[in-house]
């Protein structure tokens, strides 16, 4: 009684809010629009008010993408649920194979075993279990005597667990060995295939379904069923996505703060996208019809976010996926700032090198997905312009600060009128929605101030990405905490340091100058604002927390 007590709640108001945010998201934006083609401005002052402008809209699109997500999720909630939820899963009468697979590129042994004792203790009774060793043995990472011991470790590991050990001559990092590991199973033998059956003997009949785990993800022991239950179920279904939970959380502050992080993204955007037909991939905790990879020629090898890349291709060949809502599987999460910036970089470098693919497939053939499928696709493939958005906010106070540039910021009674209420009901309804799902705004900060120190890496990875630059795969590093110099978070710090100084100079402005007094206190309050948010990267670059820690 309680549980549909909390779902009455939860449809009645957030439906209500949401459109009410999205409602004030497009009021602030022809009230700044109108502001800035009203004011008489010098033109260097055009320049700096345009770029503010655009940054706006950038945030307030993406917001308004973010609450329309809330709309829908609590909408389908109100009319009984049409999102996929663990309730729908239903139990199997027969059991089609399924192949089990990690692709690994020198991962550690220790976190190596541990997933694979769990993908052995996987319940489901026709599973097949490979491990793709996708380690370069050709290059020398280490000396050859530490290369040839990782593998014959490797081998003794597959032959002590029981698990198939997959290798081929390397191309395409992840995306490459899981194609050809698929163009083996569909019975391609090509040179460099070389496979060392130490589990189980291979059946004559293919696999109809592909589970995909990062190495370091270990899935609870009932991951299979609930999800092949559904799949049978729903012929066009290409895939089904399950969400990441990171469990070095507890002491380590990047961990704790990229898997908040990552729980915002899990919750109502995740949801929301799977409404409207439009989930896209995240490359973990994800099975797969291998009928849907073979009929759009496998993984994208084009990218290094294959995954992303691959579910656009599905989408276009008319394909369905879905997104569950519930932890199936737990992994690690990077554990330094230089492990984050790594990760979020080839995230980002992929992310944006897909959005011009986005853009040039919706303006050749527009009619090729529904509206709001590209609507979700260009959302996601925007998102790492934030660095760029990120940057434009923090030196617009400083520059007026210093140069009075863009001079309607002398007028901010104006800018306030049309800013906070959007900033405090949205800021409300974020908050509040995320509480529905017990989440406190302590945690969600932590997550917020990580993502938004990691600026420098999103501006430099979607300029290489915008431009066509490729990027190659490389592993986060696991099992350690290490601390960046200086010199690897300049960025951040001059950026403190200049919002600082802005603050001073503008307490200068006020003792000498006095007006105008109120736009000097509210650009000096925004320089305070970032300030504080950029000096959090010494917090997080000093990551491991004592086990007394919170």
């Amino acid at each position: 009684m309680a549980i549909q007590y909390h779902k009455l709640r939860l449809a009645g108001w957030i439906p209500l809010f949401s459109m009410a945010a999205m409602l004030m998201i497009f009021a602030y934006l022809v009230g700044r629009t109108a502001l800035f083609f009203g004011a008489p401005y010098a033109w260097y002052d055009k320049i700096a008010a345009a770029m503010l402008l655009l940054a706006e809209i950038f945030i307030l699109v993406h917001g308004f993408g973010y609450f329309l997500n809330i709309y829908h999720v609590a909408k389908a909630s109100r009319d009984a649920g049409t999102a996929l939820q663990p309730s729908d899963l239903r139990a199997l009468e027969t059991f089609p194979p399924v192949a089990i697979i990690v692709s690994s590129y020198k991962e550690p042994i220790e976190v190596v075993r541990d997933t694979l004792i769990c993908f052995y203790n996987l319940t489901y009774p026709n599973k097949r279990i490979y491990f793709l060793d996708d380690t370069r043995y050709d290059l020398a990472w280490d000396t050859p005597e530490r290369m040839q011991a990782y593998r014959n470790d490797i081998d003794a590991l597959c032959q002590e667990i029981g698990v198939h050990l997959f290798r081929r001559k390397w191309h395409g990092a992840k995306a490459g060995m899981i194609n050809d590991f698929l163009d083996f199973i569909e019975g391609n033998q090509r040179e460099g295939f070389e496979l060392r059956a130490y589990g189980p003997k291979r059946g004559s009949e293919k696999e109809t379904y592909i589970i995909v785990f990062d190495a370091d993800m270990n899935p609870f022991p009932d991951f299979v069923e609930p999800l092949v239950a559904w799949m049978e179920e729903n012929p066009r279904l290409a895939f089904i996505q399950t969400p990441q939970y990171y469990s070095n959380f507890e002491h380590n502050r990047v961990a704790r703060a990229a898997g908040l992080q990552q729980a915002v993204f899990y919750e109502y955007i995740c949801e929301g996208k799977s409404l409207q037909d439009a989930m896209f991939c995240c490359g973990t905790n994800v099975i797969f019809r291998r009928e849907a990879l073979m009929s759009v020629g496998g993984f994208d090898e084009s990218s290094v976010t294959e995954d992303f890349a691959t579910s656009l291709k599905f989408h276009q060949a008319g394909w369905s996926s879905r997104y569950l809502n519930k932890v199936c599987a737990f992994g690690l999460g990077p554990e330094d700032l230089g492990g984050y910036f790594k990760q979020q970089f080839r995230w980002a470098l992929g992310t944006v090198g897909l959005f011009r693919t986005i853009l040039r497939n919706f303006f050749r053939n527009p009619g090729m997905l529904p509206a709001m499928k590209w609507w979700e696709y260009l959302l996601s493939g925007s998102h790492y312009f934030i660095g760029w958005v990120f940057l434009v906010m923090i030196y617009c106070p400083v520059l007026y600060l210093f140069g009075n540039v863009p001079s309607y910021f002398a007028r901010p009674e104006i800018y306030l009128l049309l800013f906070a209420p959007y900033m405090v009901l949205s800021m409300g309804v974020f908050i509040a929605t995320l509480a529905q799902r017990k989440y406190r705004l302590g945690e969600l900060l932590q997550g917020i101030l990580l993502n938004a120190i990691c600026f420098p890496v999103f501006m430099r990875a979607s300029l290489l990405g915008i431009l066509g630059v490729r990027g190659t795969f490389g592993i986060t590093p696991k099992g350690q905490s290490q601390a960046l110099p200086l010199s690897g978070i300049w960025p951040q710090v001059l950026s403190a340091v200049a919002c600082f100084s802005a603050i001073i100079w503008g307490l200068h402005r006020l003792y000498y100058e006095r007006e105008p007094m109120n736009a000097i206190w509210v650009n000096m309050l925004w320089c305070l604002y970032h300030f504080t948010i950029l000096s959090t990267v010494f917090y997080f670059n000093d990551p491991q927390e004592s086990k007394g820690g919170s």
